[in-house]
């Protein structure tokens, strides 16, 4: 049985330096930037095997508030990433709310103009 049915997503920016400024203090991470021949990219942190992408500023792709919601776990801090989201250049779409047994969530829009939720048991 595979471990996750999602392995890897790519999370379009329009200013990689910024999106990493942005993702750190939302996500209390640190995030550098990765070069692999000639691309460039910043790989979002990940922990015992689970889900991560990166972040990457391509022309293929473009930031968005459509299509698919990525939830970033921010586990017993999530009242503190909504604040670092937003005083990150990121914006309050949707405040804290429960999402029945699966915890809280809040969904904001980062600093590239991507809506994601940040989420929280």
């Amino acid at each position: 049985m595979k471990a996750n049915t999602i392995c890897w997503f790519d999370l379009p920016v329009t200013n990689l330096s910024r999106a990493i400024t942005f993702y750190s203090s939302v996500l209390g991470e640190k995030i550098e930037i990765t070069e692999y021949d000639d691309f460039v990219f910043a790989v979002i942190p990940c922990k015992d095997g689970g889900v991560t992408g990166c972040l990457v500023e391509t022309q293929e792709i473009r930031p968005s508030t459509d299509g698919i919601l990525v939830y970033f776990s921010v586990e017993g801090r999530l009242d503190d990433a909504v604040e670092n989201a937003t005083k990150a250049g990121g914006k309050l779409l949707s405040k804290k709310e429960q999402i029945g047994p699966w915890g809280y969530r809040a969904i904001v829009l980062d600093s590239e103009g991507n809506k994601v939720a940040l989420h929280s048991s």
